[in-house]
């Protein structure tokens, strides 16, 4: 976006998706002619909070709110630290040149939570069939013992059978 009085703002990255707990990084590159105030907003349903402002190469006003967890830069980025469900909403960045002319730019962040439960089902699912593939592999082992019995009794009957057999056909002779 490009203003008449050469305010330039870019606005590389305007969907954000983060899951709670994670930082992220608001990414925009703002140039002028001039020395620009850089100003950062966050609106949600629980309202409107002036996160940061800043001139280039002077003061940086940080609110109290975010004062442990934003980090600005030179280009008009910010980073916000540990990021929790009241972040998602979104933020607006205003940079204005000392001239008066302003440019605008908005950046969508959605938050997510790592639902426990579902890693819970999983886990527990897994454990179920790790047991059942046990359960299984004793069956299999034991109906494979059983078979090597079973194999072992008939083969021996065989061999007592045939030696009476031979006996027999040598007292007829």
């Amino acid at each position: 976006l490009s203003a008449p009085g050469g305010v330039s703002l870019v606005v590389p990255q305007p969907n954000i998706n983060a899951t709670v707990a994670q930082n992220i990084l608001l990414s925009v590159e703002y140039s002028c002619r001039g020395i620009a105030t850089v100003e950062w907003k966050h609106v949600s349903s629980w309202g409107t909070t002036k996160i940061v402002e800043w001139k280039s190469g002077n003061y940086v006003n940080i609110s109290t709110i975010y004062k442990d967890r934003v980090t600005t830069f030179e280009n008009g980025s910010i980073q916000l630290l540990n990021v929790g469900m009241r972040d998602a909403g979104y933020y607006f960045v205003t940079v204005t040149e000392e001239y008066g002319t302003n440019t605008y730019g908005t950046i969508i962040v959605n938050v997510y939570e790592v639902i426990y439960e579902d890693l819970h089902f999983v886990a527990v699912l897994f454990a179920f069939l790790a047991a059942v593939s046990a359960i299984l592999v004793c069956f299999m082992w034991l109906c494979n013992k059983s078979l090597h019995l079973f194999q072992k009794k008939t083969t021996h009957k065989l061999t007592a059978s045939t030696t009476e057999e031979i006996e027999l056909e040598t007292i007829e002779c």
